[in-house]
């Protein structure tokens, strides 16, 4: 019996992937849940298990190709014996699909498609079928994707101008941006021998995780009308509390205590209260999410990922950091389940970690919201007329003000200010 392998939807807003590894060939015996191939998005750069156990029998698409959704990639005969496998057959399964080359329009299609790629980046699944629906000279599109790709949104864009432009213009207008190339100042800067006094430089390709984050940046951008408030919280009292439980914590469950799962129990507790800033926005309807998923935003070596820790109102301090160096640690190993990171309701991003005070985070589709965590530090402060050292750090809620007025988003980082300010639940 043969089972097809397919690329898996790594978020709800993704829609395709980049196989980049094989971590088996044709003909080797594999195991259920045992790692069979590495993707990469916008959100996750993962191995993907066997969904069963057998002989992978075909490799239907090759390391990085960029393939959509549901795509099957390979075939694996359940119970195999490791016969010989059929490389010819990934070959001829890719033809199929372009059986309407007959007609001399669609005959042409190709070559625009490779032309506009050469010119703009790699093109989605998506793009492409668009392309040879529509007879499209994608040459013609200006892409606003990262690195000048051409999204969707762009096709759809160009299809709405009006049926004036694919006419007569479409031969003088490939030309001439082909020939400026030439004369601008940007070759030079392209060479691998920069000119005698320029300091030298590296060229390289982002990685497919970097175009799609930076494309998902400029999307949510564009998307949402971003606000961000910045509140000063004292901390004095959660830091007292970590101080006392650190260590018990250490030495009970092995783990660090951060001040980052006070935060998120505190965003949680105000998420009830606000549940606007729980909702996502989907045209004219607003969505209330009756779960609390939170997103706690995690830095890689080669960009940023977002696992989402489920039902996270239910879970008490020592629940929520357990959940964030189990979900932080598997993300940087590559061992985070699809699942994992999608679903997420709101987010929390911690550049304190770092050292930052202060920063205004983007929010992460299709969220309304995403709170920022600035670093903890002493601080004097004036309280009745004196000045006392104070635990002080900072808290940046940037906000879709589509759907969140100031009022509300004041009132939302206010009540998880109380929360910590307030600190008296105990945590061993």
């Amino acid at each position: 019996m043969m089972t097809d392998v397919v690329m898996p939807q790594m978020g709800e807003s993704i829609v395709e992937g980049t196989l980049t590894k094989w971590l088996k060939k044709p003909g080797e015996h594999v195991d259920r849940d045992e790692p069979l191939f590495e993707i990469s998005t916008d959100k996750v750069d993962t191995e993907i298990p066997s969904p069963t156990a057998g002989t992978l029998s075909e490799v239907l698409v090759e390391e990085g190709k960029t393939v959509s959704i549901n795509t099957v990639v390979a075939r694996i005969e359940e119970g195999g014996n490791g016969r010989a496998p059929r490389p010819k057959a990934a070959e001829a399964a890719r033809p199929a699909p372009s059986a309407a080359p007959a007609p001399p329009p669609p005959a042409a299609v190709p070559s625009t498609v490779e032309t506009a790629a050469e010119v703009a980046g790699p093109l989605s699944p998506l793009v492409r079928k668009m392309a040879r629906e529509h007879n499209l000279d994608l040459s013609r599109i200006t892409g606003t994707g990262a690195g000048g790709r051409i999204t969707k949104q762009d096709v759809e864009a160009y299809l709405a101008q009006p049926a004036g432009q694919p006419t007569a213009p479409p031969v003088p207008a490939p030309p001439a941006p082909r020939a400026a190339p030439a004369a601008p100042p940007r070759a030079p800067a392209v060479s691998p021998v920069p000119p005698a006094g320029q300091p030298k430089i590296r060229v390289e390709p982002m990685s497919t995780m970097r175009l799609k984050i930076a494309e998902h940046m400029v999307l949510s951008k564009r998307t949402s009308a971003h606000v961000t408030t910045i509140h000063k919280v004292d901390m004095t009292k959660v830091v007292r509390m970590r101080d006392r439980t650190k260590a018990g914590v250490q030495a009970q469950y092995g783990f660090s205590l951060t001040y980052l799962p006070f935060v998120t129990r505190a965003a949680a507790a105000a998420l009830r209260q606000y549940p606007v800033i729980n909702a996502s926005i989907d045209g004219n309807n607003i969505i209330y999410h009756n779960e609390i998923n939170i997103g706690i935003a995690v830095a890689l070596e080669n960009g940023l990922i977002v696992p989402v820790i489920r039902n996270a109102d239910e879970k008490n301090v020592l629940g929520l950091q357990r959940a964030i160096v189990d979900l932080a640690g598997r993300a940087r190993s590559r061992q985070l389940k699809p699942e994992e990171v999608q679903g997420g309701t709101f987010s929390i991003t911690n550049f304190g970690s770092f050292g930052s005070v202060t920063a205004t985070p983007i929010i992460n589709q299709p969220q309304v919201a995403i709170l920022g965590v600035g670093t903890v530090e002493k601080t004097p402060v004036v309280i009745d007329d004196a000045i006392a050292i104070r635990s002080i750090a900072y808290l940046s809620l940037t906000f879709d003000h589509r759907l969140i007025d100031g009022a509300v988003g004041d009132q939302f980082v206010t009540k998880v200010r109380q929360v910590l300010e307030d600190w008296s639940e105990d945590v061993l």
